[in-house]
């Protein structure tokens, strides 16, 4: 995700020459980075050549057309919600003067700080049948259990609502970034010909746009196919409900896996959709004569307040309301809380931290590799490395299992050959598989903060340390780390945050008896005492809201002549 939003939004790049020495150690150590990210992908792939026995034949028969099905209508309804949201809000914040415009330019990615299984558990409480919602509208009106119907939120239809919510902020920030990228020529030219705002938008601004909202929504689809919570939660069968209950309730592995490949060939037509949109803003934004105030539409009247609405209630509905029924929740139950909740906080801190300093210091390398090293083959490593985020935690996980799995069992026969006992689990079930899951997901999360800020470092300041006889390695320390700190800190937040809202893998992969907020929240809704779990809910949200700042500032950074 970071990747592809510092490639939209950072306008400013170094034209100095590449450094030319080179350091074949570091083009190890990214070969080494990828090959043990890799490995879980790999397990997967090759997956689809192991017997699976009658098992397969099974699900194909009785479920599979079913998380097809599920898994298309989900991807079709998402397209449309996240479509209609975020390039609404983005062209009428962008380009549009109306009340409230710089209040929206941040709060629309407010919704990002709450992951949706979250959101759907929170919505679910609400308007259920004997929820504040339908409770006041009987009060109110007098009416009966009986004699109205309300539409049921536990459904394929509200799995859509919920994604649409959560995930818009993507194509809203990317679709905002082109906008903002745009030459502001075209739209003035737009202006002479007469056209009114939505008719520039039509005709000018949205095909110009396309490739940056094409991008944003890849990866929305791609957490749309990765979310476990909100579909297990409303009864919708997909592939990662399916690999969940394939590789736990029917205790087939071999089966899991090849769920999971078939998940898997989903998320690639969705990266190379991606990665040819990047491509197209790349070459959009070499073109653009875009440094230039924009004169932004001023609405008035009706037009002004009808802005206002659109912006408001996606945030209202994503945001505000949720975290205002999660207060009243917490507040209201305080005698009915568990406050185990600051034990497993502990727990999700110490993975997150973990797992955030590993891939700072990982991606550091391997950004550094390519700095000292940019050959095709350190590019190609760096850009395997950097899958795992458009992998579905699920698909992660399973990856993860199956060859340490291997690996314990191989041990543990030969000590008991040879030795007489019994090593264990020495891998899988332990926090190393955990943290190992958690890197392979979101080590490109890390990687293009790394490197972004990497890139602003003049190579002449290399050189210079270079001929002053410093070494590689005390070029990295004594000058680029020191430099580079608040974009390492960045990175490392953005791990972190991710790592603390991680469900599928964690479910997954954790330890007997290590749970984290996640796991708690979403165990406590499935057993209908959501109020119990609202102190680990209001953790996560208060700590998911770290990344929304640091994107905010972000994408205000970029242009900042026009959002004055």
């Amino acid at each position: 995700m970071l990747k592809s939003l510092h490639t939209t939004i950072q306008n400013l790049r170094p034209d100095s020459k590449k450094i030319q020495q080179k350091s074949p150690k570091w083009t190890l150590f990214s070969m080494a980075i990828a090959l043990l990210i890799s490995i879980p992908i790999l397990t997967v792939v090759f997956s689809i050549f192991t017997p699976a026995g009658e098992i397969w034949s099974h699900l194909a028969e009785t479920v599979l057309s079913d998380y097809i099905q599920n898994s298309l209508l989900l991807i079709s309804g998402v397209t449309f919600g996240v479509i209609l949201v975020g390039v609404s809000s983005a062209w009428l914040i962008t380009m549009c003067e109306f009340p409230g415009r710089r209040f929206f330019e941040w709060a629309s990615i407010l919704p990002f700080a709450i992951p949706a299984y979250l959101m759907a558990y929170i919505y679910t409480d609400f308007l259920d049948i004997t929820g504040p919602f339908q409770t006041t509208i009987r009060n109110l009106f007098g009416l009966g259990i009986d004699t109205y119907s309300f539409p049921n939120i536990r459904s394929i239809e509200g799995a859509i609502l919920i994604m649409s919510l959560s995930f818009y902020p993507y194509v809203y920030m990317l679709a905002r970034s082109s906008f903002l990228s745009q030459s502001t020529n075209l739209l003035e030219a737009s202006r002479i010909m007469g056209y009114s705002t939505w008719q520039s938008f039509f005709r000018v601004a949205l095909p110009v746009a396309r490739p940056g909202i094409a991008a944003g929504l890849a990866l929305a689809l791609m957490e749309t196919l990765n979310d476990f919570g909100t579909v297990q939660y409303f009864g919708v069968q997909t592939f990662t409900t399916g690999i969940y209950r394939t590789w736990f309730g029917l205790g087939e592995r071999p089966a899991a896996a090849q769920l999971a490949a078939f998940l898997l060939s989903f998320i690639v037509v969705l990266l190379i959709l991606e990665r040819w949109s990047r491509n197209r803003i790349s070459d959009e934004k070499s073109n653009s004569a875009r440094f230039k105030r924009l004169n932004r539409f001023d609405l008035g009247g009706l037009k002004a307040w009808t802005a206002f609405t659109a912006c408001f209630l996606p945030v209202l509905l994503g945001f505000i309301l949720p975290v205002i029924l999660l207060l009243e929740m917490f507040f209201s139950n305080l005698n009915y809380l568990d406050f185990k909740f600051l034990e497993l906080a502990l727990n999700s801190f110490t993975v997150s931290a973990i797992t955030g300093i590993l891939a700072v210091t990982l991606a550091l390398v391997m950004a550094y590799s390519a700095r000292l090293n940019p050959t095709k083959s350190v590019k190609l490593f760096n850009r395997i490395s950097s899958l795992g985020y458009a992998i579905p935690g699920s698909v992660i996980a399973v990856g993860v299992l199956i060859p340490f799995g291997l690996f314990d069992n191989t041990i543990d026969a030969f000590f008991r050959d040879k030795l007489g006992f019994s090593t264990g689990l020495l891998l899988s079930g332990t926090m190393f598989a955990m943290v190992f899951a958690y890197l392979v997901r979101f080590l490109s999360v890390s990687f293009g903060g790394v490197e972004a800020s990497m890139e602003k470092i003049t190579p002449n300041m290399d050189e210079a340390a270079r001929g002053m006889g410093y070494t590689f390695g005390k070029v990295l320390r004594r000058i680029h780390i020191p430099m580079m700190s608040g974009g390492l800190l960045t990175a490392g937040l953005l791990v972190f945050v991710d790592v603390m809202k991680e469900l599928p893998a964690t479910l997954i992969v954790r330890p007997f008896n290590f749970d984290t907020l996640a796991v708690q929240v979403y165990r406590y809704a499935s057993d209908e005492r959501l109020a119990e779990s609202a102190g680990a809910a209001l953790m996560i949200v208060l700590v998911g809201i770290i990344p929304v700042i640091i994107i905010s500032r972000t994408i205000a950074k970029s242009r900042k002549s026009e959002t004055q």
